[in-house]
């Protein structure tokens, strides 16, 4: 190791520059589908050993710049699919969401580490330097530029319903602080210090162990509860993004989901819940739509359906709002407006100086869709308190938190037709069962296809329906838990972490030994 290690930090120019790309660019496979969760180790201990070369901050920032850059390209190449859908007008702008935002993203963690490690240039102190980085970075992109915290470190561990019961007591940025120290820590091996640094290592696979039977132990072997008197039926009705907007594609795409929600079993049915985009019409204003939903739920329950919004057709101002509507046999009687919009998707940021070169949102529409008023809970008939996420809304989890009191539930209505076979709706999935996890609280997702799921409060999958798959999933609604610590203070959780390492970076120091 102790070789390997200095012909790693013995490398200069390209060579260097192009290892630091290859080992971020690996770490796409940790995260879902695959969690090949060997490839971290492999990645962090090769870029801690990158850095022994790189001797003054100029190349320090390179080098990390370019393993972050590796590591958003694998992390948002799905988002160029989106482009495709409309290849004619927005394919030559696919360079842009799958090279240029990475690029732009890299540059939280590379200038994080970049300063930190001017305190902690080498050693264990280095390596807790990183972690520390690369979890303040990820903060930072829960709210900068309307934040895009896609891919968090913590989600690898979706694959493991074990540890990621951590995520309920310090959150995604506690857990993925841990991560990044133990991924990292292997790089000690190169050192000198064989034998101190073998007490690292094994003190952090000692530490992983402890984590995992701490998930084992709070998951109890039997399900749930249910609430009693609710039998969901979740329609994923798999229709391909590329369907044509006309009357009949329009009348067809309703039909499909009418078929799905009256299939065998429906009069046990107490709430239908449709995706997002699932409603064609825009039901403020077409009323013969609306009243063929009236007709569907009329005694015998609700609907809860994505159905965008549009101002009264006598509003001089025409706006429209991503919407989720709850439909009973008398009408509309709640709406929840998406508030935190897709840029470029849903608005076109700069809209201004953008659209002087011609550039529109890719969503159907001249108009910009407008933000709603914020995090909200929905109390609805027949139902627990219920907090609506729609599409992305659900990758933020501090917004979980916000918005009208603790739900007894979480629902996510999703279209990730938007980016085909990728990773990015297996992606989406994972980040919204951590939703559950952190929160305490059962999660109902749906989506027109990607993955629709019942999850319960500890992130099981107890239902679902794969991507490319039509169907429907009949299910209870499992009770919530007591509120999670994180549930409680949020992002605050993390902060014992952060003293704790920042406590053995001193010991470091003081111990030449551990440097």
């Amino acid at each position: 190791m102790t070789a390997l290690a200095r012909r790693i930090a013995a490398l200069r120019g390209w060579p260097r520059y192009a290892l630091a790309f290859v080992l971020g660019a690996i770490t796409f496979v940790a995260f879902a589908p695959l969690h090949i969760l060997p490839v971290l180790p492999v990645a962090f201990t090769g870029l801690m050993w990158l850095l022994d070369g790189a001797d003054d901050s100029r190349r320090r920032f390179a080098v990390l710049w370019l393993f972050a850059w590796g590591h958003f390209i694998g992390s948002f190449y799905w988002i160029g699919y989106a482009f495709f859908v409309d290849a004619e007008q927005f394919g030559w702008l696919v360079p842009g969401p799958v090279l240029g935002l990475p690029a732009l993203v890299a540059f939280f963690p590379a200038t994080t580490a970049t300063l930190a490690l001017r305190f902690a240039p080498k050693g264990l102190r280095r390596i807790l330097a990183v972690a520390l980085a690369w979890i303040a970075a990820e903060w930072l992109r829960e709210f900068v530029l309307s934040g895009f915290p896609w891919n968090l470190i913590a989600y690898v561990w979706a694959g493991s319903v074990p540890m990621m019961q951590t995520a309920a007591f310090v959150g995604p940025l506690g857990l993925g602080l841990v991560t990044v120290v133990l991924a990292a820590l292997p790089a000690l091996l190169g050192g000198s210090d064989r034998r101190r640094a073998w007490r690292w290592v094994g003190g952090g696979a000692g530490l992983l162990i402890l984590l995992w039977l701490g998930g084992m132990v709070r998951v109890p072997a039997a399900a749930v509860e249910d609430v009693p008197g609710v039998m969901l039926r979740l329609v994923q009705a798999d229709i391909p993004q590329k369907q044509a907007w006309t009357p009949a594609e329009r009348a067809a795409r309703l039909e499909r989901h009418l078929q799905l929600s009256s299939e065998a079993g429906a009069n046990r049915i107490t709430q239908w819940i449709w995706p997002e985009s699932a409603m064609p019409y825009y039901i403020d204003r077409d009323y013969g739509a609306l009243r063929v939903l009236e007709d569907m739920v009329r005694g015998r329950g609700l609907l809860l359906t994505g159905a965008d919004r549009v101002t009264p057709p006598d509003q001089p101002d025409v706006q429209a709002w991503v919407s989720l509507r709850a439909i009973d046999g008398n009408g509309i009687i709640a709406s929840y407006d998406k508030h935190h919009l897709v840029p470029f998707g849903e608005y076109l940021p700069f809209r201004p100086l953008l659209g002087l070169i011609g550039l529109q949102k890719l969503t159907a529409g001249t108009i910009d869709f407008s933000s709603g008023t914020g995090p909200t809970v929905l109390h609805l008939p027949g139902l627990p308190p219920v907090r609506p996420l729609i599409c992305y809304e659900d990758i933020f989890p501090e917004e979980v938190n916000e918005g009208g009191g603790r739900p007894g539930w979480l629902l996510n209505v999703s279209n990730d037709a938007w980016f085909g076979d990728s990773t990015g709706p297996y992606q989406h999935f994972a980040t919204s069962r951590f939703r559950a996890v952190e929160q305490g609280l059962p999660l109902i997702r749906v989506t027109t296809t990607g993955t629709s799921a019942i999850v319960d409060p500890y992130g099981r999958i107890l239902q679902s329906l794969g991507l490319g798959r039509a169907g429907i999933i009949d299910g209870a609604l499992p009770k919530a838990l007591a509120p999670t610590l994180y549930a409680r203070f949020g992002d605050w959780t993390v902060w014992p972490l952060v003293l704790l390492a920042l406590g053995l970076a001193i010991l470091a120091k003081r111990d030449k030994g551990m440097t």
